[in-house]
């Protein structure tokens, strides 16, 4: 009996996201990133397509389904920790075993994304600094990172050259990482109703998703991230900090449909070329296929200001 493999395509989608976010990157003290559904190869059953996504819901699991996936590239690992049986009461685990009954794999590149130069930490801070506006740094940088990966690590911190108003940050954000309904903003209690958008920020820190630990004690006017406790976020507005938060899967959705979408479809167009060259693809590599970032993947938390009609 041959050993099952998983499917052409899924190798080469997984080998360009390794190219772009090598596992190396990712905090592996608490993070389970890689492979984590290895679904064996249905030949004919499935498109060589991949839909990418932060969360992997039942709701994605469908969508992948139904346009014959044989990969999905999840951001938040759905197995984070140690299983000790597989069953259908449990939501993620019957989407897992859905899935595998499909022969459709899962891939986590999450914090080796957030880690790497260009990757979603840094794309923040573009958002907020144009090229010689500011000068950027690594909150947490990696111990021996992989050769030509150096510079890359965890959060950032954006020191301005010039003050920047708090209300320009704001919408910044907000059209950066939109359309969203809008964020949340915290501010010294001292500070006086129609004079918070003015204040003067020279510094941010930064950290895509829950930035809490990370973000704590920094020396810096204001901190950006997805979301913060109640009392993260009184603690730094009583140190005369202003914090930024987006909920925590908006601070990181549009970075895929933006950024890792596009430079995945580059990549795996240059390995499929690569492979035919050697040999090692046997299908026309000008064939086409499909790389797309999930319709229904949303924050689970929306933002309702009284208009019930409409929601």
């Amino acid at each position: 009996m041959a050993t099952p493999t998983i499917a052409p395509f899924s190798k080469v989608v997984i080998e360009a996201v390794k190219k772009l976010f090598p596992e190396e990157l990712a905090d592996k003290s608490f993070d389970n990133t890689g492979l984590l559904l290895e679904a064996p190869y249905r030949p004919g059953h499935l498109e060589k397509s991949a839909l990418i996504t932060v969360d992997l819901t039942k709701a994605v699991a469908d969508e992948a389904i139904a346009r014959r996936d044989c990969i999905i590239i999840a951001y938040h690992p759905i197995i984070f920790r140690p299983l000790k049986s597989i069953t259908l009461s449990n939501t993620q685990q019957s989407t897992l075993l859905r899935l595998a009954q499909e022969g459709i794999s899962v891939y986590s590149p999450h914090t080796a994304v957030d880690a790497a130069l260009g990757g979603l930490n840094d794309w923040l801070a573009d958002g907020i600094s144009s090229p010689g506006q500011a000068i950027r740094s690594v909150i947490t940088p990696i111990t021996n990172p992989p050769v030509g990966y150096e510079g890359t690590g965890y959060g950032r911190i954006v020191r301005f050259n010039a003050p920047q108003k708090l209300g320009d940050l704001v919408a910044k954000i907000s059209a950066q990482l939109g359309p969203l309904s809008g964020v949340s903003v915290a501010t010294p209690q001292s500070v006086p109703s129609g004079e918070k958008s003015k204040m003067e920020i020279f510094s941010v820190g930064i950290c895509a998703g829950s930035g809490g630990s990370m973000l704590a004690g920094l020396d810096v006017d204001l901190l950006f991230t997805g979301e913060l406790s109640h009392h993260e976020a009184l603690a730094a507005t009583e140190k005369g900090k202003c914090v930024i938060t987006t909920f925590h899967s908006n601070s990181e959705r549009a970075y895929f449909r933006k950024m890792m979408q596009p430079m995945l479809v580059k990549t795996v167009k240059v390995n499929i070329l690569d492979m035919a060259r050697r040999g090692e693809w046997t299908e026309p590599p000008e064939n086409g296929f499909d790389i797309a970032v999930s319709e229904v993947d949303c924050d689970p938390f929306e933002i309702i200001t009284g208009d019930l009609e409409s929601w």
